[in-house]
C-alpha cells in the first residue's frame, strides 16, 4: 500500500462543486496530524477549514492559493509514514525525487479561467475576511477537475498541474507515473479519441443535451482536445470553432482598481456567483407578487423598551427584528402553506420553520437560517438570532448554518430604505421585508400624532400563495407589530 495519498477537495455540503484556495495551513516538509487544519477554502457559500484526512508529511501541494478548484480535484500529498525512511524508486524507473502529481483525469480536465484584473480588498471578488470554520471531511466526492487561474511564462497545461511547491531534499515523494498522451487513432471522433469516448465536463455534458448538440461531432478547444461549454455553444449557434493553443496564457499585469477605460472588472464567484445563480433562477421560476403594508409600532418598540429593563433580558441583544421574527412565527402557524415548496406536481407544506435572515457580509449577501425557529422561546430565539449576526460578521457562517432555510426575513429597515421588493431565494415561498422604522405624522385615536411607523415588504410565489392567503399573513404581521400584547393573547 502507497505511502503517499493524495488529498482530494471534498464536497463540503449542499452539492457544492468547486472551492477556491484562501490560504495553505502548511507548506511541503511539515508534519502534520489526523484533522489539523490544512487549507482555507472559499466555496459560494463559506470560507471554511479543511482538517487533514491523515496524519503525516506534507509531500507536495498541487494548486496555489488564488486557484479555483473542483470538488475531487487532489491538492496536497501526504507521506502517511515519514518515519519508514526513504521513499523506494517504483518499478517504472522514475527517481525516488519525482513529485506526485495529480491523476491524468484531473490533467486531461484542467481548465483555464479568464484573465481577472486586480481587485482592492472589501470588493466582491476581492481577499475575503479572516473567518473561518472547521468541518469534518466529506466522504465519496466526486472525481472531477480543477479550474486553474492562468501563469506567467506560458506553460502546457500539462505543467501548470504540477506541485506549486517542491518537497525538500531529504523527504522524497513517491513517483507517480503521468499518463501517456491520447494519440488520434483511426475511427476516432473529432477529440482524436477512439471507441466514441468524449472528453467533457458534466456540466458541458448536460449544456449538449439541453441544446442539442452532438458531443462526439465536436472538435475540442480545451486542454488535451477536451470539450468546453464555448465549444458547444458554438456548435448550437452555428459559429465555427476558431484554433485555439492547448497553452495556459500569462496573466495580464496587475494594476490599479480602473484601467485606462476608466472601467474596473470585477471577477464573479463565490458568495455573489451563487447569489447571482439563484437569483436568477428564483426571478424567471417562481412567479412574484409583492404586496406592502405601513404599520404603526409604537407600541411594539414600547415593548421591547419595558422587555429590556427586566432583569433577566438585561444581557441579551433586543432589537426590532426579535418582535418580527416571532410575528413572522406566529402567522405562520395561522397560515401553515405560506412555509412551503412548488415540486413541479405537489406542493410540499413544511410542520418546521427554518428562518433564514438575510446579512450582508464584507463577502456579500448571505442567507443563515435558525433551524426550527418556531419551537423556540422569545429568549432563544434571541439568542439564535444574535448567534447568527456575530457569526456572520465573523465570516465564520457556515455551508450548513445556509442550507434548509424555508421562509426568510430581510432587514433593509437598517440601510435606512422603507421598504422593497425581494426576490424569493430558490425552494421558499416567502420573503418578508422589513424597512426603517420612523417617526411620522400618523391619524391616532382621531387625531394626528408622531408615531413610530414601518412599511412592510412580503413576495411570495403566486402558485402556491394566492392573494388572499399572501394578503391575511401579511395582515396578521402587521397585527402582531401594532400591538403584540394583544395578539399573543388571542393568538396563544
Amino acid at each position: 500500500m502507497s505511502r503517499i495519498k493524495e488529498f482530494n477537495l471534498p464536497d463540503l455540503g449542499e452539492g457544492l462543486t468547486e472551492g477556491e484556495i484562501l490560504a495553505w495551513l502548511v507548506k511541503v516538509g511539515d508534519v502534520i496530524e489526523l484533522n489539523q487544519p490544512i487549507v482555507e477554502v472559499e466555496t459560494a457559500k463559506a470560507a471554511v477549514e479543511i482538517p487533514a484526512k491523515w496524519a503525516g508529511q506534507v509531500q507536495a501541494i498541487f494548486h496555489p492559493e488564488g486557484t479555483t478548484v473542483e470538488v475531487g480535484t487532489p491538492i496536497i500529498a501526504i507521506d502517511t509514514d515519514p518515519g519508514a525512511g526513504p521513499i523506494e524508486e517504483s518499478t517504472t524507473g522514475a527517481p525516488a525525487s519525482a513529485l506526485p502529481t495529480p491523476s491524468a483525469a484531473s490533467l486531461a480536465a484542467v481548465e483555464v479561467a479568464p484573465t481577472e484584473g486586480a481587485v482592492e480588498p472589501g470588493l466582491i471578488g476581492g481577499p475575503a475576511p479572516g473567518g473561518r470554520t472547521a468541518v469534518l471531511v466529506g466522504y465519496g466526492p466526486r472525481t472531477t477537475a480543477a479550474k486553474r487561474r492562468p501563469r506567467k511564462g506560458g506553460l502546457p497545461a500539462q505543467a501548470s498541474a504540477a506541485p506549486v511547491q517542491a518537497a525538500p531534499a531529504p523527504v522524497a515523494p513517491a513517483p507517480v507515473t503521468p499518463a501517456a498522451p491520447v494519440s488520434p487513432a483511426p475511427g476516432a471522433n473529432g477529440n482524436g479519441r477512439a471507441g466514441g469516448l468524449v472528453l467533457a465536463k458534466p456540466p458541458v455534458r448536460k449544456l449538449a443535451k439541453d441544446l442539442g448538440v452532438d458531443l462526439a461531432t465536436l472538435t475540442g478547444s480545451g486542454p488535451l482536445g477536451s470539450i468546453t461549454r464555448e465549444d458547444v455553444q458554438r456548435a448550437a449557434s452555428g459559429t465555427p470553432a476558431a484554433a485555439e493553443p492547448l497553452t495556459v496564457t500569462a496573466p495580464a499585469t496587475a494594476a490599479a482598481s480602473f484601467g485606462a477605460d476608466r472601467e474596473q472588472r470585477i471577477p464573479v464567484k463565490g458568495v455573489r456567483k451563487l447569489t447571482a445563480e439563484n437569483m436568477s433562477r428564483s426571478a424567471f421560476t417562481a412567479p412574484h407578487v409583492t404586496e406592502f403594508l405601513t404599520v404603526d409600532v409604537t407600541r411594539a418598540m414600547k415593548a421591547l423598551d419595558r422587555l429590556r429593563e427586566r432583569r433577566e433580558w438585561r444581557d441579551v441583544r433586543v432589537s426590532p427584528l426579535l418582535l418580527v421574527a416571532k410575528a413572522v412565527l406566529l402567522a405562520v402557524k395561522r397560515h401553515p402553506m405560506v412555509n412551503s415548496t412548488w415540486a413541479g406536481d405537489e406542493i410540499v407544506v413544511k410542520d418546521y420553520v427554518n428562518l433564514g435572515i438575510a446579512a450582508a457580509t464584507e463577502r456579500g449577501l448571505i442567507v443563515p437560517n435558525i433551524k426550527d425557529a418556531g419551537r423556540l422561546s422569545l429568549r432563544d430565539l434571541a439568542d439564535a438570532m444574535t448567534d447568527l449576526v456575530q457569526t456572520a460578521k465573523a465570516g465564520k457562517t457556515s455551508p450548513a448554518d445556509m442550507s434548509g432555510g424555508t421562509l426568510t426575513i430581510t432587514n433593509v429597515g437598517v440601510f435606512g430604505v422603507d421598504t422593497g421588493t425581494p426576490i424569493l431565494p430558490p425552494g421558499e415561498s416567502a420573503i418578508l421585508a422589513f424597512g426603517a422604522v420612523r417617526d411620522m405624522p400618523w391619524v391616532h385615536k382621531g387625531k394626528v400624532k408622531p408615531r413610530q411607523v414601518t412599511t412592510l415588504g412580503l413576495s411570495f410565489d403566486h402558485r402556491i400563495i394566492d392573494g388572499e392567503l399572501g394578503s391575511k399573513f401579511l395582515r396578521d404581521i402587521g397585527d402582531f407589530l401594532a400591538d403584540p400584547e394583544a395578539a399573543l393573547l388571542a393568538w396563544t
